[in-house]
């Protein structure tokens, strides 16, 4: 059970904060304990903005763009990831971030990194189909999940079991797996979000984002439909809520009328979901309940929006948008 932050009200939604910097912005995570946000921009470094003075720090190591960042539990090691397939551990708190470990990981893209809830292992996934496990804290490789048939999107543990991991990729496939046994043990129906363009002769949409209710009745995946024409963004976001234990799909809730993608989503509670999207339509937090059709809330942002993290507070929210702003969106009314 997760509880509601007192005084959070995200019809109150608001930015209090907007962080500069002079490329577009990709990733984006605030650490543990709250210290500090890490973004990843297009000039393939990672910026720190520290919530106390807002003081940025460069982290410079990467030789492509950075599509994934996650935290040890701990807070000690930020781990980032991109398109030169390798992993690289920093200091969080370092004051002169260098990189510590830097691991050969991937063959090609890594999109995703999620890390399980026992704070142990750490997991990669990306372009060459496979699901790589490490130890977090000292970079040991702990296994290999093969299964996917085409790129994976995103990965994400289960909120309370760190044998169950999910895995979905390009295809709308989304796996279940036995981490002990490195098998599949069940699959989710997303076939919705997977779309192939005869004309343009392209799968699109895919399995972009996952999570699972603290609770863990339920299930979300996210991505997009309707894709009518893919290369021209002509797509709408869409968030699939499935029963945990029967797989039963209970609503697929469309923001309707907005040309985007949902790139990211959390479970804020134990029955409202927050997401991000961005693209044609600009960027937005959408909020969802699984037992509703339409959306509870939707909160227009600046900018097209690309990522977001949710501060351990509750309260603030932190997005990476395509004008190189890192915006903090508060979840509560406006003070004086």
């Amino acid at each position: 059970m997760l509880d509601t932050p007192v005084g959070r009200d995200i019809k109150q939604a608001h930015v209090t904060h907007q962080w500069k910097h002079d490329r577009p912005l990709i990733e984006c995570r605030i650490d543990p304990l709250g210290r500090y946000v890490f973004a990843s921009a297009e000039d393939n470094s990672i910026q720190r903005w520290a919530f106390s003075d807002e003081v940025k720090t460069p982290l410079i190591a990467h030789e492509s763009w950075v599509f994934a960042i996650e935290h040890s539990l701990d807070g000690n090691w930020t781990v980032t990831a991109g398109g030169d397939g390798r992993l690289i551990w920093w200091e969080t708190a370092s004051a002169e971030p260098k990189p510590v470990r830097t691991i050969d990981a991937h063959h090609g893209w890594i999109r995703s990194l999620a890390v399980s809830p026992d704070g142990k292992t750490l997991a990669s996934a990306g372009n060459d189909k496979v699901i790589q496990l490490w130890n977090i804290q000292d970079g040991t490789p702990l296994g290999e999940l093969h299964g996917h048939e085409r790129h994976i999107y995103c990965v994400r543990f289960h909120p309370t079991d760190s044998n169950v991991l999910l895995s979905g990729d390009i295809m709308a496939s989304l796996k279940q797996w036995d981490v002990s046994k490195q098998a599949v043990t069940r699959e989710f129906d997303c076939k919705p979000l997977h779309s192939y363009n005869t004309g343009q002769k392209v799968d699109f949409g895919g399995v972009r984002a996952i999570a699972v209710s603290p609770d863990g009745k339920y299930l979300a995946a996210g991505g997009l439909h309707k894709a009518s024409n893919p290369l021209g963004s002509v797509h709408e976001p869409l968030d699939l809520m499935f029963d945990w234990e029967s797989q039963k799909l209970l609503q697929s809730c469309v923001a309707e009328k907005i040309r985007s993608v949902i790139w990211r989503q959390l479970f804020i509670d134990d029955t409202t979901v927050m997401a991000v999207s961005g693209g044609t339509g600009g960027g937005l937090l959408h909020f969802w309940s699984p037992t509703a059709t339409k959306e509870i809330h939707q909160f227009k942002l600046p900018k097209h929006a690309r990522d977001m993290d949710l501060h351990p507070d509750g309260i603030q929210v932190a997005t990476t948008h395509s004008d190189s702003i890192l915006r903090i969106t508060k979840l509560a009314p406006k003070t004086a």
